[in-house]
């Protein structure tokens, strides 16, 4: 519920493409309580792609995959710390998401998870998957896996439990994907803190690619998250800072409980949503471009929990989508201050330009809080630098339209802290990259 450069004049440089000989620090230890986070097209990936893609390419490429994630958020109606490395999956495993390294099992075995603030049970796919990556977790050689019966109480806690021979197995839709796994439990250490016995999902079966590859880490605030998890350990809060997409290592950073977060940052209350209680719902109040607060009609922004409207931050979806009365007054405005220069398009992108502009600022108003947008997270530019474009979009026809999101790329090089026992979000700038 990312969705994650400082960089020159205005504008932010996506480089999608990998610098041939380029060296990486791939290996990088987590330090302390501290998760390196990377991205999935990062040069350290085992699955970046095998021919670079063109930068227009790679943008059509994320739009696509935000389709399909807004398919998936519109069905989901003692303190100490730990801190662990995120990077750009778009650099090492070839998915427009974050993720960290994730030791499974006793002796433990190494999977790159993807961070999923609006999901809940990690999902991990085991030997036998039939249409999983190559990257699986053996089951057979943990001796601390215990699969989960159908009396278990987790068991009432899955999407659509069913029962085999006495194993407990669900099923659910992702993205355009589907995902069937068996309930089971496990070490799960994330840098240096081992969560024993941590219930997450043995994937048996996927159709489609929406599901990250290695699996994935549900920071929701559902009863399977890891927040719920380890609730005594890290008390239901953390917080993470995106690297850009160009970072090539684990320079991001996802961390676990109270301790350690910033002392100076601005808050927003958390809403609650009965029907989608996995999200992180936010009051945004107004949206300002340049000096001038623009003409939302307030039900465009209005929270309900009846119909899912309102607004979240997410981790997994890489441009902001705005319902469509907010992005056309967004939109408008900009290009207004903008001036005169010719607006043209790339996929589902309708505010482009083709020569250097200088961009007005964007300011998110939320209760209590404001954030306003640099130019490195609201710009996206080619990498031959002959095309800028806004990186928003109105929320797609075919999805739940009443939905915002603040996605990936507007979080990047910030810290977002979800502190869930007060009930609040906290943004600050930081640089991560």
């Amino acid at each position: 519920m990312k969705f994650p450069l400082p960089l020159t004049p205005l504008l932010l440089l996506l480089c999608f493409s990998i610098t041939q000989g380029l060296k990486t620090k791939c290996d990088t230890q987590e330090q302390g309580s501290d998760l390196k986070v990377f991205h999935v097209f990062s040069p350290c990936s085992p699955f970046k792609p095998s021919t670079p893609l063109s930068w227009e390419e790679s943008v059509l490429q994320m739009q696509a995959k935000d389709k399909a994630r807004l398919q998936y958020l519109s069905s989901l109606v003692v303190a100490k710390k730990s801190v662990v490395p995120i990077a750009s999956g778009r650099q090492i495993i070839q998915s427009a998401t974050y993720i960290v390294r994730a030791n499974i099992g006793t002796p433990p075995q190494t999977l790159l998870l993807a961070l999923d603030t609006s999901n809940d049970a990690a999902w991990i796919p085991c030997t036998g998957c039939v249409g999983c990556s190559s990257s699986v977790f053996a089951p057979a050689k943990s001796t601390t896996f215990k699969p989960l019966d159908c009396q278990s109480p987790q068991c009432k806690q899955v999407p659509n439990p069913t029962c085999g021979v006495s194993a407990c197995s669900f099923n659910l839709t992702y993205g355009g994907s589907t995902v069937s796994s068996n309930l089971v439990q496990d070490t799960i250490k994330l840098a240096t803190d081992a969560v024993p016995a941590y219930t997450f999902g043995c994937i048996q079966k996927t159709t489609g690619s929406s599901v990250p590859p290695q699996g994935l880490l549900g920071l929701g605030r559902g009863p399977l998250s890891l927040l719920s998890q380890t609730q005594n350990l890290y008390q239901s809060t953390f917080s993470y800072c995106l690297p850009s997409f160009k970072s090539l290592n684990f320079s991001g950073s996802l961390r676990l409980g109270p301790i350690g977060q910033p002392k100076r940052i601005k808050y927003t209350p958390l809403l609650k949503n009965p029907r989608r209680s996995s999200l992180y719902y936010v009051n945004l109040v107004a949206i300002r471009v340049g000096r001038k607060i623009v003409d939302i009609p307030p039900s465009a922004l209005a929270f309900d929990p009846t119909t899912g409207a309102g607004t979240i931050f997410d981790s997994g979806t890489v441009f902001t989508r705005l319902v469509e009365p907010a992005y056309v007054a967004v939109r408008n405005e900009f290009q207004r201050r903008v001036g005169n220069a010719t607006v043209t398009t790339l996929g589902g992108f309708d505010t482009c330009y083709s020569v250097p502009i200088v961009a007005p600022p964007v300011t998110f108003i939320f209760s209590g809080m404001n954030v306003t947008l640099p130019p490195d997270n609201l710009l996206i530019h080619s990498t031959a630098g002959s095309i800028t474009c806004l990186a928003m979009a109105a929320a797609p026809g075919n999805v739940n339209s009443v939905l915002n999101v603040i996605a990936n790329l507007q979080q990047q090089n910030h810290r977002i802290l979800i502190d869930v026992p007060n009930s609040r979000l906290g943004v600050a700038r930081e640089t991560c990259t």
